[in-house]
C-alpha cells in the first residue's frame, strides 16, 4: 500500500511541476571513454555516415551467379541478442560497447522476416526450418512436410505428395555438394530441416516415435533419414553432436555414454558401410583432434559427432576435445569447396536459443559471439564474388534489453536506476522462464545479493515462471552479401529466403537469376538485331 501511495505522490508532483511523466529525468554519470571528446564534435558523425555511404556504394549490387551458398542460422538470435552481443564484444575488449559491430553485421543488405507457422503465431525450430529451407511454410513441430501434415499426424506424413525438398536438395540435384554443420545435435529441429521429412521434431531415435505409438517402419526416425534416405545420405559434411541417436541402447560411445537406438543398429557404422560400398574416401571422427588432422585435407565424405547430446557452449568446452562452431565451419569449407560446380553449406549456432530457454544471458551472447567469428572465417576463406552468404535467425526470444544505463555500462550487469520499489533490476532480463525468484514479504527479491550473481549459469530474472523460457514473436533480421545479396532487403515471409538464394545460385523451382541474365541480356541487344532474329524464326517456320 505504501508503493502505491509513493506512486501517486511522485505522479502528483509530476504534473503540478510540469515534468514529464512518461520520460522522467535521468540523472547520468558518464564514464570517460576514449571516444568522448572525438564524438562531441559534429564532424565525427558527418563523417561516420559519409563513410558508411560510401561502403554502401561499393557494394550496391553484385549480380554474379552464386557458385557458393551458405546459410547462417543463429538459432533464436533475437534483434535484441544482437544488440547485446555487440556490446559485450566491445567490453569484452575495453570499450564502452554501444558503437561496435559484429562482423556479419557489417553485410551490405539487411531485412526483416516473418516468423509465424502454419498454425502458430509464435514459431519453434521446425516449422521456421521447413521455411526458410524448403521455402514453403508448414505447422508447429513438424519438419520438411507440407501443411496437410499437422504434428504428430504419422499417417499423414507419409503421404509422398506431403513431402518436401530443401534446397541442399536443389543443389544436389544441379551437381554441386551440400554439408550441414551444428552445434546442436545433427538431428536437432533446425539441421533436419534440411533433409527429413517427420511429423514430429522430436522423433530424432525409433525410440522416440515407438513412445508415441508409431512403427519406425512406417514413420522412418530423423537419425535413420540422415544415413539412408536422400538427400541426407548424399551430404559431403555432416559435423555436429548427437552420437545417442545414432547408437543402440547396449552400446558406450567414445565418452562413455549410452546409445538411445532400440533396433540394435549403429547407424555410425551403416554410414561407414555405405561409403565403403561406394568405394569412396571417408572419415567418422569424434573429437576435436582427429577434426583438425583433417583440416587441410578432408576425405571426400566426413561424419563429426563430437557429444552425445549438444555440443557444449563454448564457454564451457574441452579445448582439446570440442572443436569451435568457426572450427567446424572451416572444415567443411574445405571439403566442400572442391567441387568446380559449387556447394550449399548450412551453418547453425543452435546453443544461443538453448542459453536463452534457460535465461542464461551471459552464455547465450557468447554463442552468438562465437558465431560471429565463424561467419567472418568463411567470408576470409571464399570472399563474397561468387559466393552468396545469409545470416539469420529461425526465431526470436523473450529477452528484455532495458533501463536508463549510462553508455558503457556493464550490459551483464544491473540497470543504474533502481525500480520504483528501490529494488535493482538487470539490464537484460527475460519476461518468462526459469529465473523467475519468488517474492519475500511482497517485495521482489534483489539478485545482485545472490552468491552466484552474474556466474556463467546464473539465470538472469524473469517476470513470469515457466520451467523453460519462451519464443518470441517479433521479426527477426535477415543480413546478406555475396551475389543477389540486395535481393534480401524489406520485411517478407521467411519462406521467401531459401528462394531467393536458389534464384541467385540458378537452382530449385521458382525464379533464376541465369535466366532473368539472358533476358537481360537480348532486351540489351540493338532493336534491328532482335527483329533479325524474330525473322529468322518466322521464315523457319
Amino acid at each position: 500500500m505504501r508503493t502505491v501511495w509513493c506512486a501517486i505522490v511522485v505522479l502528483v508532483v509530476a504534473v503540478a511541476i510540469g515534468a514529464d511523466h512518461y520520460h522522467p529525468d535521468v540523472k547520468f554519470n558518464p564514464k570517460p571513454t576514449d571516444n568522448n571528446a572525438t564524438e562531441q564534435n559534429p564532424d565525427y558523425w558527418r563523417n561516420e555516415a559519409k563513410e558508411g555511404i560510401e561502403k554502401r556504394l561499393r557494394r550496391l549490387q553484385n549480380k554474379n551467379i552464386a557458385r557458393n551458398v551458405i546459410m547462417f542460422l543463429g538459432d533464436g538470435l533475437s534483434v535484441p541478442t544482437l544488440a547485446a552481443a555487440r556490446i559485450l564484444k566491445g567490453q569484452r575488449a575495453n570499450h564502452t560497447g554501444e558503437e561496435t559491430e559484429m562482423f556479419f553485421e557489417t553485410f551490405p543488405t539487411v531485412g526483416l522476416s516473418k516468423t509465424y507457422c502454419l498454425d502458430a503465431q509464435i514459431a519453434d525450430s521446425a516449422c521456421t526450418a521447413t521455411a526458410y529451407l524448403t521455402g514453403v511454410k508448414n505447422n508447429y513441430g513438424a519438419i520438411g512436410v507440407t501443411g496437410a501434415v499437422k504434428r504428430y499426424d504419422c499417417e499423414a506424413s507419409t503421404d509422398p505428395s506431403t513431402h518436401l525438398d530443401s534446397i541442399a536438395a536443389w543443389a544436389l540435384a544441379e551437381g554441386k555438394d551440400a554439408g550441414i554443420v551444428t552445434t546442436t545435435r545433427i538431428t536437432h529441429a533446425s539441421p533436419s530441416g534440411a533433409y527429413a521429412r517427420v511429423a514430429n521434431r522430436g522423433w530424432e531415435n525409433d525410440g522416440a516415435v515407438i513412445d508415441r505409438g508409431f512403427d519406425p517402419k512406417m514413420c522412418p526416425d530423423i537419425a535413420h533419414q540422415l544415413i539412408h534416405t536422400d538427400p541426407g545420405k548424399q551430404f559431403k559434411v555432416i559435423l555436429g553432436g548427437g552420437r545417442r541417436e545414432f547408437l543402440p541402447q547396449n552400446f558406450t560411445d567414445e565418452e562413455g555414454f549410452n546409445g538411445l537406438r532400440r533396433d540394435n543398429r549403429n547407424l555410425i557404422e551403416e554410414w561407414a558401410a555405405d561409403k565403403a560400398a561406394k568405394n569412396v574416401n571417408h572419415r567418422y571422427v569424434w573429437d576435436r583432434s582427429q577434426l583438425m588432422n583433417l583440416r587441410d585435407n578432408p576425405p571426400e565424405y566426413i561424419l563429426g559427432l563430437f557429444e552425445s547430446s549438444h555440443m557444449q557452449y563454448h564457454m564451457e568446452r574441452n579445448r582439446q576435445t570440442e572443436p569451435t562452431l568457426a572450427e567446424l565451419t572451416e572444415v567443411a569449407i574445405n571439403s566442400l569447396k572442391r567441387n568446380e560446380k559449387g556447394f550449399f553449406l548450412f551453418v547453425e549456432s543452435g546453443r544461443i536459443d538453448h542459453a536463452h530457454h534457460d535465461n542464461y544471458v551471459q552464455l547465450s551472447l557468447d554463442e552468438t559471439l562465437e558465431f560471429d567469428i565463424a561467419i567472418k572465417k568463411a567470408v576470409e576463406m571464399l570472399g563474397e564474388e561468387d559466393t552468396l552468404m545469409v545470416v539469420t535467425a529461425d526465431h526470436s526470444h523473450v529477452m528484455a534489453f532495458n533501463g536508463y544505463s549510462v553508455r558503457g555500462h556493464d550490459i551483464l550487469g544491473a540497470a543504474e536506476e533502481y525500480g520504483h520499489d528501490d529494488i535493482p533490476f538487470q539490464t537484460i532480463s527475460y519476461t518468462n522462464g526459469p529465473g523467475y525468484r519468488k517474492p519475500v514479504n511482497n517485495t521482489r527479491v534483489d539478485v545482485t545479493t545472490e552468491e552466484n550473481y552474474k556466474d556463467l549459469r546464473w539465470m538472469t530474472h524473469a517476470e513470469v515462471y515457466r520451467d523453460i523460457e519462451t519464443h518470441g514473436g517479433d521479426d527477426v533480421a535477415v543480413f546478406a552479401t555475396g551475389p543477389y545479396h540486395h535481393m534480401f532487403t524489406g520485411l517478407y515471409e521467411q519462406s521467401q529466403i531459401p528462394m531467393i538464394m536458389a534464384y541467385a545460385a540458378c537452382i530449385g523451382p521458382g525464379l533464376h537469376a541465369c535466366n532473368s541474365a539472358v533476358l537481360n541480356h537480348l532486351l540489351s541487344l540493338p532493336i534491328y538485331i532482335i527483329a533479325f532474329f524474330v525473322l529468322l524464326r518466322g521464315f523457319q517456320h
